[in-house]
């Protein structure tokens, strides 16, 4: 019964994740409005999101291909090509357009987070979408993760130390125990065990998609009184870091001069961060009350948005480029 029910959850879970991310960030703004009375469960639980991330990356290192590790060496001058291009350019474009803003301290922070953290696993799904090289999409969501305890911390602290005094040893640590070793840990079981593998892919996405919808719930209901006074202009600068991204990666994939697959999942995997993520760091180093994970946050339902769009065009354009035409 699980094996028939498990999929159909997933299905709605991912074809709707937009919806399901409007609805919980709706409810957590009203709780204390709707229901006064009752405990509210989004505040109370932001001190466990860093173990709620974790279990995340647990289950995405489960989905992760037994041959991947493999693949990723296999191929390695274009995944490292590709996870530098993702490390330099983000981090800045986000600097870029938030002194282009004019943004204060928080969301200044905030945006550069936001450029700063890998891609994100949902890239791999529209890449699919897309028509485009999942492997390589895989490849290179596995080498920013794995590389992101070195990385992001130094690039945080080049484009953030003029604000804050950036802690880069805690936030490597962060990023080694709640990122790379669930990552690693799954991927070892998955390898290991074939029915660890098979159990994953049927609980693994719901598990991820779960948590990051709370996780931004959670980001919104310690936000409560924040939002209504936010810079109007953030979510236009969020959209230019987003689409300037997928530029990035376009014109990146061909100065590598990848194939049309391979250059479409480049595409995505720099468009798309793990703003999830982003919203976490930010929570732990700055607090959940600190607008600095909002950014972070709205990121997640712009690049989702703008990443549907474009792996429906892609895959549009892939059917008509496959379709026989009529003087055949």
């Amino acid at each position: 019964m699980l094996d028939r029910l498990l999929p159909g959850v997933r299905t709605q879970l991912e074809r709707w994740l937009l919806v399901w991310l409007t609805l919980l960030a709706v409810i957590a703004y009203y709780w204390t409005r709707w229901l006064p009375a009752v405990p509210d469960p989004f505040v109370s639980s932001a001190a466990y999101l860093k173990y709620l991330f974790a279990v995340t990356m647990f289950a995405i290192g489960s989905l992760l291909p037994r041959d991947e590790i493999e693949q990723v060496i296999r191929r390695w001058p274009t995944v490292v090509g590709g996870t530098a291009i993702q490390y330099t350019s983000m981090p800045l474009l986000a600097y870029v357009v938030g002194r282009l803003f004019g943004f204060d301290d928080e969301l200044m922070i905030g945006v550069v987070m936001v450029g700063c953290v890998p891609g994100a696993m949902a890239s791999n799904v529209l890449t699919l979408v897309a028509r485009g090289n999942v492997s390589y999409s895989l490849s290179l969501t596995t080498s920013a993760t794995l590389f992101s305890p070195l990385v992001v911390p130094l690039v945080l602290w080049l484009a953030l130390r003029q604000w804050v005094t950036f802690p880069v040893g805690e936030v490597s640590w962060e990023l080694c125990w709640m990122v790379v070793l669930p990552v690693v840990l799954g991927h070892l079981l998955s390898r290991r065990f074939a029915w660890w593998y098979g159990g994953a892919r049927h609980v693994g996405p719901i598990i991820a998609n779960l948590t990051i919808l709370w996780i931004i719930a959670v980001v919104v209901a310690g936000n409560r009184n924040k939002l209504h006074q936010l810079n109007a202009w953030l979510p236009a600068a969020l959209l230019l870091v987003n689409l300037c991204g997928y530029l990035a990666g376009f014109l990146g994939s061909l100065l590598l001069r990848l194939s049309d697959p391979m250059r479409r999942a480049l595409t995505l995997e720099i468009g798309m961060q793990n703003a999830g993520l982003g919203t976490v760091l930010s929570v732990e180093l700055f607090g959940r009350d600190s607008a600095a994970s909002i950014p972070p946050a709205l990121y997640t339902f712009g690049c989702m948005f703008t990443g549907i769009v474009l792996a429906r065009i892609w895959s549009g354009l892939s059917l008509q480029a496959s379709a026989p035409s009529d003087d055949s």
